[in-house]
């Protein structure tokens, strides 16, 4: 599956102390994957990637970017 990748982004409102996954994924390209959880620890996303043969692409948000809004609503629970 080369040319695959998993996009991610960290969560605003998890720290790096808490114990809480801190990463959502944001969608996948080149590959039929299906994620069953909401929110991701890092090494459980870069398992999933090299068992896939699957980049990971951490994508930064900025904390003034309104465009993320509608991805906010995901770290509220």
């Amino acid at each position: 599956m080369a040319g695959a990748k998993i996009f991610v982004r960290e969560r605003r409102k998890v720290g790096e102390k808490e114990k809480q996954p801190r990463y959502f994924v944001v969608a996948v390209a080149g590959v039929d994957l299906k994620i069953k959880a909401k929110h991701i620890r890092k090494m459980e996303i870069e398992e999933i990637a090299g068992v896939i043969g699957a980049d990971v692409v951490y994508l930064k948000a900025g904390k003034d970017n309104k465009e993320d809004d509608d991805l906010d609503d995901d770290d509220n629970e």
